[in-house]
């Protein structure tokens, strides 16, 4: 049996230090090692390759690369304990990651988007706004990631209103409808390339008025397609507060690999790691982690995923450390921005493939 860690639940979630951090994921994360070496032979079979020993500084957690969950089935659950099975996106022939969930482990990656969320959002439900079909949430025990996130923020939602129509045209009578809200908060969730795509470009196109200015938006994925039709982020929440009067723009990191464990961008656009979550910078030669400012692979940890050996992960994403614990904002741990994918590695984006 693991050592019980839903107390982290109750944290702030940006308060403890990174140092304090450490110190409570240093003996966890090895023993959440040890507890998958012994329950997902997969998995220890890649230890042993690696020749494993127990780590004695959180960098020195074994990692594990994010396309194994690809290839292989790694799960620490029997069979008949599945409860969901997230899988990421992928273009068509390309294969994706399927990750299998437990119902507390499902319940617990739940509750840490809610935390997080409501530091934006506060604790109150709010009239949602979704940047998408509702045909994406047909299939309630299979998610992809771009379905799994939208029903993880449903949680935000007071009454949810879905923008476009199953074709991704826009759902004007939605869209005309929402407007009795423009006085009062608001919430909109979507995919990046989503929202500039089918969201903004509609509007800009038909020439659409929409008061958003009490809305908050909050989006991530796809910035690798973004990239090539040549939409930088800055790019991305100008023509949006042009068009729409958007204000409060939050971009987030997050992967179906660690669903719920989001690294939210702070109002100074950093990205930040909470207690549910950490990075490590590589560098993508020696694997050696690199020192702030300097460019690397990103690695991400998380104590949250106990169904499956999720807890290790090496992106196929490039990150560079800004700082630790010393952001303007004023949130503790370490704040990072990702720049991209790794070169030649396959397009794998939670919102880069859509129908």
């Amino acid at each position: 049996m693991l050592t019980d860690y839903e107390n982290w639940l109750s944290f702030s979630p940006y308060r403890i230090s990174q140092q304090e951090k450490e110190s409570l994921y240093l003996p966890y994360l090895n023993e959440l090692t040890d507890y998958h070496r012994h329950q997902c032979p997969p998995y220890n079979h890649a230890l042993q390759i690696f020749n494993y020993k127990k780590a004695t500084t959180l960098s020195e957690i074994p990692f594990i690369p994010i396309s194994i969950f690809k290839n292989m089935t790694l799960k620490s659950i029997p069979e008949k304990d599945i409860f969901k099975i997230i899988t990421s996106s992928g273009t068509s022939g390309q294969a994706v990651s399927h990750i299998y969930l437990d119902q507390k482990n499902a319940q617990t990656q739940q509750q840490a988007l809610c935390v997080l969320g409501q530091q934006i959002l506060g604790s109150k439900r709010l009239p949602t706004l979704i940047i998408d079909t509702p045909e994406v949430l047909t299939n309630r025990k299979s998610f992809n990631a771009r379905s799994a996130a939208i029903l993880g923020f449903s949680l935000f939602a007071k009454k949810k209103y879905f923008a476009l129509h199953p074709d991704l045209s826009l759902n004007m009578d939605v869209l005309n409808e929402i407007k009795q809200y423009a006085t009062q908060p608001f919430f909109i969730f979507g995919f990046t390339f989503m929202i500039w795509r089918y969201f903004y470009e509609a509007l800009h196109q038909c020439q659409y008025t929409l008061d958003l200015s009490n809305a908050i938006l909050i989006h991530g994925g796809g910035w690798k397609k973004m990239s090539h039709i040549a939409v930088s982020p800055n790019t991305f929440k100008t023509n949006l507060q042009n068009q729409t009067q958007l204000r409060h723009i939050y971009n987030y990191y997050g992967m179906a690999e660690q669903t719920g464990c989001i690294y939210i961008e702070c109002e100074y656009g950093h990205l930040h790691a909470s207690i549910f979550s950490d990075i490590i910078i590589r560098h993508p030669q020696t694997f050696v982690p690199c020192k702030t400012n300097e460019t690397g692979i990103i690695q991400v940890l998380t104590p949250l995923a106990t169904a499956y050996p999720g807890h290790s992960i090496l992106t196929e994403d490039r990150g560079i450390l800004l700082g630790i614990d010393d952001c303007p904002c004023g949130r503790k741990g370490k704040y990072f921005n990702v720049l991209g994918r790794i070169p030649h590695t396959e397009l794998r984006g939670c919102s880069d493939v859509y129908r």
